[in-house]
């Protein structure tokens, strides 16, 4: 695959203070890419220098060969920008601000419209097209935002916190037609969000940011099986007898391993890999009848909870 955005060693200081810390990150064409992080991780900071709006104070970045930082004029037209708070004129319908948009990109005024009315219906607005964009919901006021994106056909979006203040069907409506932006037109996504369960959704891959700093990255699965090999690993057995009766039998002759009863079934949580099938010998030696046991991975709470609020213990949830 060909990497379309490239940060290489990116650092960005105001002053004293650190905002991201060596940076490296490669997006590849036609990907959903969530960069997902706390308020003030250095999310938005690392957008702007993306779209050519601050300078790096060190390091390099590149869109599709282009340097933002000197030709941000043609990293512009190449990239759309979807910001938390949509920007609408608000006295001006939905169409309306779209011909709008349209025209300063260089269409005449019929091409204009047919653009308009096109994108209104590909993001589910032609009902509103005549509603002033001020009576809009928020909901409503993304789609707007992402409809005026299009405009310009960018082959590359970068979203920040886009689903901020809209009503849960809408996010999910608004999610979905993100995802079929990236599937049908090939468009790259970046998406920025602290909401671990939009990220989850639709993103290809996932980089967790903290403090200015890429934590990890990779699919889902991917962070799922660095933290299980960085920290622990989890196992699920299941006996036909009370589990709780299971679960001190496996005390009774190795206190150190670590159970917990979770809806019927005994979870062994550990940093050995062998100490599940351990705790299933000992199991079988004490006469239970062991119905299933399986290894668990962490969901993507877990991740969260890691390594955004610093938990030592991953706990016993299942994925």
């Amino acid at each position: 695959m060909s990497h379309v955005i490239e940060l290489t060693n990116i650092v960005k200081k105001y002053k004293e203070v650190t905002a991201v810390n060596r940076l490296n990150l490669s997006i590849n064409k036609g990907e959903i890419y969530g960069l997902l992080g706390p308020n003030g991780a250095g999310k938005s900071t690392t957008i702007f220098m993306l779209l050519g709006l601050t300078e790096p104070t060190d390091g390099e970045l590149f869109i599709e060969g282009i340097s933002p930082t000197k030709q941000p004029i043609a990293i512009k037209e190449k990239v759309g920008f979807l910001p938390d708070h949509v920007g609408v004129y608000e006295d001006l319908s939905g169409i309306e601000n779209l011909i709008l948009t349209a025209k300063l990109n260089g269409f005449s005024t019929s091409e204009a419209k047919e653009k308009a009315k096109q994108l209104l219906d590909q993001v589910g607005l032609t009902h509103a097209m005549y509603k002033k964009a001020g009576k809009y919901s928020r909901g409503m006021k993304q789609r707007l935002g992402l409809a005026d994106t299009l405009i310009k056909e960018p082959s590359i979006i970068i979203m920040d916190e886009p689903t901020l203040g809209i009503d849960p069907k809408g996010i999910q409506e608004f999610l979905q037609m993100i995802k079929e932006l990236s599937v049908e037109k090939g468009i790259t996504i970046l998406l920025s969000s602290h909401h671990l369960h939009h990220v989850q959704q639709i993103c290809d891959r996932v980089g967790i940011f903290v403090k200015g700093e890429l934590l990890a990255e990779g699919t889902i699965e991917d962070l799922q099986h660095q933290l299980l090999d960085r920290h622990s690993f989890q196992y699920e057995i299941v006996v036909k007898e009370p589990a709780e009766q299971a679960e001190e039998f496996i005390h009774s002759y190795n206190p150190t391993i670590k159970t917990t009863v979770y809806d019927q079934a005994i979870h062994v949580t550990t940093n050995q890999k062998d100490e599940g099938q351990l705790a299933t010998s000992l199991i079988k030696d004490g006469g239970f009848n062991l119905i299933s046991f399986r290894p668990l991975s962490f969901g993507l709470d877990d991740i969260y909870q890691q390594y955004f609020q610093g938990g030592d213990d991953l706990g016993s949830r299942e994925s």
